[in-house]
């Protein structure tokens, strides 16, 4: 039996052979995401579908290049969609607190931007320059000269006035004086003194009427004033209004089209009046710096502010972004300090993700996502309302400041969020709107199955990433080698892992030793010496454990025979890295009815998986050997020089065995170790680590020396699971180490015990002198003795 049950050298590890592949010098990628149909299929319908809500969620483990693939997959498809609208904020004349949105087509954004710039600067150089033209001056002269006109009429009159009283009326500026006139000539204040009292007296009454004359004549002067200014200002506004009026012609015509660029250039012409008025009116002769201000105030008052201008050759946006905080996510308002204080303006308003990705697609990060404050509510309200509004997230907690609150612009994305499965199933379960918002689920497989379609897509992928990240080109051999490697990661002879970045990481690792050796290709020595060198740096504690048993503080035989001592394999899992170790277990079994005692459950220190695989021995002993009598048992399991938390159910086979052993006082062959879960009624079962397992033991047998008859005892349903060392296989080759497949717990024993198990006859009883018919005979004694025990205390 043990012969047959001796695996051979083609069962120990899947051997790639890639000829008749084809590997072109220039590789294009297949269409499609590697290895990951289901996902794929979900993924292109989320897109297709145009109603609200169909956002997806793409689940899966990182490091499976979900982002890229995704990312990649979108590029492609967004090649053959319309650029969506650009957009850009400008200043709301009649609130400036509230900045407009103007829509704009694809492309136009920056164009438009430039148009106005232009306008500005024939703006510029339109005025004032159109006020210091002779006909505007003849014009402003005429209305100026009929208010002098009017003006000195009225003084006219109080003139004549005068002169009938002898007395001079005097003009200097707007200040009108009156002055006594003798012998044709006004006289002085000196002169005015010697005059007689009662002509004085007559003077100053005379000067009082006049004033109140002229105070009636003037009575309209500020009318005549504000109809002076009146026409004035109507001279402007026509002088204005004929010089602009070319302008705007020129980009009605180009942007009729365009309601948004029409009704801003409306509003543009009937603010400019005084802005033209307030700014570029003729004036002194203004130095450079104050020139600058003004155009500078010209371009913040009236330059669009380009939010987003998507190019009509790249198709509707893809945005991944990676950093997903309110403000990257929803936009920001930047402010400045103005002599202590913070201002702003639509100027300031920046662009986020959600604004860039309009249109088209917003690839997120969920844990991230999840991390920052108000993000997750802010995108449900977006996604909900189909529209984006700029607001600071911190106004609810009273941290608020003067700002502004631009107009909202319309939203049409679909977001797709990357994460694991935990959070996946943890906001189905917690928040009752996400299933409505995200209601396609692209699940990518752990594990991609090993086709000749698959192994070609995954050559040509390794090798374009290669090409991309500037590493040496690969062999065929070498990618012969990232595929076994990648069945190894995934346990399976016939499925790779779908955990791309790792061998994108070996890759590079392998590019480094190829480059050093001086040449020119990557070929499967450099992927084996990455592997080495990355088993070097994570085997400190390995290699720790491997000579603390070879200088006998841990105790592991690996030569002899022992009565309820086996040695089971086990994995330990540090950080990212995993390897197998050997560890010993014992058992004692004794009179009692306590049953089988899990000391390491009773320490607290087996987790829950592990302790079932226990209780199922006790399941087994039932079934198997304590069907005519009751099973009354007494015995305690553990797992040696074990200080750390253990779980799982993979040392159940052995802990069987070692129990089976002390209950026969069958001695067990040392060097074997064993691994594999059981079921109650015997059967083997799968378990993880096989390699690792294997390996770990083969490292000790090898340190103390191969004889021949070292070998690990494996579940035969793990025989699909091996891809092992060549160092191993090179000593199974030898006849130094073997490897053993198991289906039942009988077959383990007789090959650790080198005797018969037995099989039951017809009516139940197994043959003497088997391991079977002992155990039944040992465990009928103690439930004797059990019995005899409970008469007693009866009598």
């Amino acid at each position: 039996m043990s012969i047959s049950l001796k695996l051979p050298l083609e069962s120990l590890k899947l051997n790639v052979d890639l000829t008749g592949f084809e590997f072109p010098e220039a590789p294009r990628l297949q269409s499609g995401i590697l290895g990951q149909p289901r996902a794929q299929s979900a993924l292109e319908f989320g897109v297709a579908m145009p109603n609200p809500g169909y956002n997806i969620f793409v689940m899966g483990e990182s490091g499976l290049g979900r982002i890229s693939m995704v990312t990649s997959h979108l590029n492609a498809l967004a090649q053959s969609l319309p650029a969506p609208p650009s957009y850009a904020y400008v200043d709301n004349f009649d609130n400036p607190r509230e900045p407009v949105a103007v829509e704009l087509p694809a492309e136009f954004g920056q164009v438009f931007s430039k148009d106005i710039e232009k306008f500005l600067d024939d703006l510029w150089a339109t005025f004032p320059a159109a006020f210091e033209s002779p006909t505007y001056q003849q014009k402003k002269s005429a209305i100026e000269r009929q208010f002098s006109q009017c003006y000195n009429n009225a003084i006219d009159l109080v003139d004549k006035k005068a002169q009938e009283y002898t007395i001079a009326l005097f003009r200097e500026s707007e200040s009108i004086t009156f002055a006594p006139v003798r012998d044709k000539k006004s006289i002085n204040e000196e002169q005015f003194t010697q005059l007689p009292q009662s002509e004085r007296e007559a003077f100053h009454s005379h000067v009082e009427e006049l004033e109140e004359y002229l105070s009636d004549v003037l009575l309209e002067l500020p009318q005549w004033r504000r109809t002076m200014v009146e026409k004035i200002k109507q001279l402007d506004n026509d002088t204005i209004s004929l010089a602009i009026d070319p302008l705007f012609a020129e980009l009605n015509d180009k942007y009729q089209n365009i309601d948004d660029v029409i009704t801003y250039l409306a509003e543009i012409k009937k603010n400019l009046d005084s802005t033209i008025t307030n700014y570029l009116m003729p004036t002194r002769t203004l130095e450079p710096r104050e020139t600058n201000a003004k155009r500078l105030t010209l371009t913040e008052q009236y330059a669009p502010n380009i939010l987003v201008d998507n190019k009509q050759e790249y198709g509707a946006p893809v945005i991944f972004e990676p950093h997903p905080i309110y403000q990257n996510l929803f936009g920001r308002i930047e402010y400045v300090s103005d002599q202590g204080a913070l201002v702003t303006n639509y100027r300031k308003i920046c662009a986020g993700s959600l604004h860039k990705a309009n249109g088209g697609y917003l690839i997120l990060d969920a844990e991230k996502l999840l991390t920052y404050p108000f993000v997750w509510e802010g995108l449900k309200r977006a996604l909900q309302s189909g529209r984006i509004e700029i607001e600071s997230p911190y106004s609810e907690l009273g941290i608020n400041t003067i700002t502004l609150k631009p107009e909202v612009i319309p939203l049409n994305v679909k977001v797709i969020l990357i994460g694991s499965r935990d959070i996946y199933y943890l906001l189905e379960e917690m928040d009752s709107e996400f299933n409505e918002m995200f209601r396609i689920l692209a699940d990518f497989d752990n594990y991609i199955p090993r086709t000749d379609d698959s192994m070609q897509g995954f050559a040509m992928l390794m090798q374009k990433q290669a090409a991309d990240s500037g590493a040496n080109p690969l062999t065929r051999t070498a990618i012969e080698g990232l595929i076994e490697h990648s069945c190894r990661l995934a346990e399976n002879q016939h499925h790779f892992s779908a955990h791309i970045k790792d061998s994108l990481d070996i890759i590079a690792e392998a590019n480094l030793f190829c480059r050093q050796a001086k040449q020119s290709e990557i070929d499967r020595p450099h992927i084996e010496l990455a592997l080495e060198a990355r088993e070097h740096r994570n085997g400190r504690l390995s290699q720790a454990i491997l000579e603390e048993m070879l200088d006998g503080t841990i105790l592991i035989d690996t030569e002899g025979e022992a009565v309820g001592k086996i040695n089971g394999l086990t994995v330990l899992e540090i950080g990212g890295s995993s390897f197998g170790a050997p560890a010993r277990i014992t058992t004692t079994v004794y009179p009692g009815s306590r049953g089988i005692v899990d000391i390491e459950r009773e320490a607290e220190l087996g987790q829950a998986i592990h302790s079932k695989g226990v209780m199922i021995l006790t399941g087994y002993l039932g079934h198997s050997y304590a069907q005519q009598f009751p099973l009354a048992v007494s015995a305690s399991i553990a797992i040696e020089q074990s200080y750390g938390y253990i779980d799982g159910d993979s040392a159940s086979l052995a802990e069987l065995c070692c129990l089976i052993s002390a209950l026969t006082r069958t001695p067990i062959k040392q060097a074997f170790a064993v691994t594999g879960s059981i079921n109650q009624y015997g059967e083997v079962q799968a378990v993880g680590g096989v390699n690792e397992k294997i390996e770990g033991y083969f490292r000790l047998c090898q340190a103390r020396g191969l004889n021949g008859q070292h070998a690990a005892i494996i579940p035969a349903a793990n025989k699909r699971n091996l891809m092992l060392k060549q160092e191993v296989i090179d000593a199974v080759a030898k006849g130094l180490f073997a490897v053993y497949a198991v289906a039942s717990v009988d077959e383990t024993l007789e090959l650790l015990t080198g005797q018969p198990a037995g099989k039951p006859n017809d009516e139940g009883l197994y043959p003497e002198n088997c391991i079977n018919f002992r155990a039944i005979s040992r465990l009928k004694e103690i439930s004797d003795m059990a019995s005899d025990d409970d008469k007693e205390e009866g009598i």
